[in-house]
């Protein structure tokens, strides 16, 4: 009977609650009408922001983080975008985190899960960095969540586990 290595159940563990915020993320923005995507409560943004950060802190290196194509609206800088991103867009990133996200899930190791994930404001553990990063997600598909409570009446519901193995 094969026994799984701690590793391992770390990695299932995680990719199974990360994969499932990005799942109701992505159920989030499935959900939202275009009347609210770009209206001032700024729907589009709040999943652009959300997912932006995502994909920089899965970036073992910060320095070297750059966002996919066409993706050019940096939240480095803190300035009003003048593009809006359409739906189909942000869920093209979206799928880029997911896959970014079991990349690098599969690949960690003992010693990456003890490595350092450091910037200028940050000095995380590799395993803290993800931990930070799952919950910024929660934090973000609440706020999406509660828009469309106020306006449609409706939110998808919490999902336990990724539906997506790892």
């Amino acid at each position: 009977m094969y026994k799984m290595t701690i590793v391992e159940s770390l990695r299932e563990s995680i990719w199974n609650q990360f994969g499932a915020s990005l799942e109701m993320l992505e159920n989030a923005i499935l959900m939202c009408p275009e009347e609210l995507w770009n209206t001032e409560m700024r729907f589009w943004y709040k999943a652009y922001h959300c997912i932006f950060w995502t994909d920089y802190y899965l970036t073992m290196d910060p320095k070297s983080f750059q966002p996919p194509s066409p993706f050019t609206i940096s939240e480095f800088e803190q300035t009003q975008p003048e593009k809006t991103y359409s739906k189909v867009e942000i869920l093209e990133y979206l799928q880029h985190c997911r896959m970014k996200t079991n990349e690098v899930i599969q690949n960690l190791t003992e010693d990456q899960l003890i490595s350092r994930w450091i910037n200028e404001y940050k000095n995380f553990s590799i395993l803290e960095i993800i931990l930070y990063n799952l919950r910024h997600i929660q934090h973000h598909t609440a706020q999406l969540n509660l828009l469309l409570r106020n306006h449609i009446n409706d939110a998808p519901s919490w999902i336990s586990q990724s539906k997506f193995k790892l």
